[in-house]
């Protein structure tokens, strides 16, 4: 053994001591503000039912029409993959996986809508309503039918729409908390938010509701639904979105793009409403930063082009949904929403084919950095996480099992999620 090389140093110990006390308050704002993805799962996509067509039967009917759209229009796994230009590799095991999924748990999230597709005779009809899907929710979750994250979209904060918003969400928690205590999955959308104040607003009525119950602080969280020019920028020039998360203290768990009600705010035609339209890419590039490392995610909106009618019609709509989702997984956009039993086969598609292409590489590289071993790409720490937070979602949607994953990476579970966790200051103490 040489050697020791002689270390020296300039600054005093002191030096250190005071710049570390000038910077806690900033190391306590990094950890406050942006604490990182929570870890739990994500659905991919969120079902919009209107409050008066919901009922216990309504996630097994939408698998069921949707398995008999493609019993109708794609019998086989070589006919879908030639709609959707799967290849040869994919056909089978994205088709197979799809019917499985459409038989298991179709649905992934689903929101009884109290807004714009809902139309009740009175309020008597929507607190009725209201009441109903309190007890049918609960009822799922008892019997193991539910949707893994299910809940209501209430009207917005408006004045001319407020009162009865905060009536139908009161009766609606009340009732869950009648019928068996609040589930893990609930979730609740917040529409039309235009300025912070709504979403302060909002946490106020969950903290009363909270202490009336005896429920922990911070139970209840909310998304934050992004359907305004207003929420993007406002008139100070600043993002508003960013100041909406502030404004939510810790309960914003999403920001959900409206396709349609944010093209007409900027008034694009009709015929161009689309998530693809360069509006909403810049809408959503700002929710996405605005968002990046607060915990809260973001979602895609959707597409109102139904796949019905004719084998033709159906399969050019197959298309173009299967087009959109796959350039939202590009552009992290994990989440849409589906308006239709027809847009669940290829949202399944989409998201089985965008996992199963990448997940032999994903694999391989994070092994590779798991062993320290050399290869064509030196990954860091950030890629490591971002590897295993790829072959998590691809597991937890179905796309992927275990154990093919386990054979490729040589990783459980657990070593996935231990790669997926670190938070920004975990990152920087390994790379350094």
């Amino acid at each position: 053994m040489g050697q020791q090389e002689k270390v020296s140093t300039s600054l005093a110990g002191t030096v250190s001591e005071s710049i570390s006390a000038s910077l806690a308050p900033v190391d306590a704002e990094l950890a406050r503000r942006y604490p990182g993805d929570p870890g739990t799962r994500q659905p991919v996509h969120t079902v919009y039912v209107p409050g008066d067509a919901f009922n216990a039967e309504t996630i097994r009917t939408w698998g069921d029409k949707a398995l008999a759209q493609l019993d109708e229009h794609a019998p086989d796994a070589a006919s879908f993959a030639a709609v959707l230009g799967l290849s040869e590799k994919l056909a089978e095991p994205v088709y197979k996986g799809v019917r499985a999924k459409l038989e298991r748990e179709p649905i992934e999230d689903l929101r009884v809508d109290f807004e714009d597709g809902y139309r009740p005779e009175s309020d008597a009809d929507e607190d009725e309503t209201a009441a109903r899907a309190a007890r049918v929710i609960a009822e799922a979750y008892a019997n193991g039918t539910a949707a893994p994250y299910m809940g209501i979209r209430m009207k917005c904060m408006e004045e001319a729409v407020r009162d009865r918003a905060i009536r139908t969400l009161d009766i609606f928690l009340t009732g869950l908390m009648e019928h068996g205590g609040l589930p893990d999955g609930l979730v609740l959308t917040l529409p039309k938010v235009t300025y912070p104040e709504q979403v302060t607003a909002m946490v106020r009525i969950l903290e009363a509701f909270e202490k009336q119950h005896g429920l922990e602080a911070g139970r209840i969280g909310f998304e934050i639904q992004i359907e305004t020019s207003q929420s993007i920028l406002g008139g100070d020039g600043t993002a508003t979105v960013a100041r909406m998360i502030e404004a939510a203290e810790g309960r914003a768990t999403g920001l959900h793009y409206g396709t349609f009600d944010y093209s007409a705010c900027l008034g694009v035609s009709a015929a161009y409403q689309a998530s693809d339209h360069p509006a909403a890419d810049y809408a959503k590039a700002v929710m996405q930063v605005a968002a990046a490392g607060t915990g809260v995610r973001v979602s895609d909106g959707s597409t109102n082009v139904l796949p019905v009618g004719s084998t033709e019609k159906v399969h050019d709509a197959w298309r173009l949904h299967f087009g959109l989702t796959r350039r939202a997984l590009a552009r992290a956009y994990y989440q849409g929403w589906d308006m239709h039993p027809g847009h669940i086969p290829t949202r399944y598609a989409a998201v089985f084919a965008f996992y199963r292409e990448g997940f032999e590489a994903a694999a391989a590289r994070l092994a590779a950095y798991a062993n320290q071993s050399e290869g064509d790409i030196a990954d860091e720490p950030a890629t490591a996480k971002a590897l295993a937070g790829y072959l998590l979602r691809g597991l937890d949607c179905g796309a992927l099992d275990t154990a093919e994953v386990a054979r490729l990476s040589g990783l459980t579970r657990a070593d996935l999620e231990s790669y997926s966790a670190p938070r920004r200051g975990d990152l920087t103490a390994t790379a350094q």
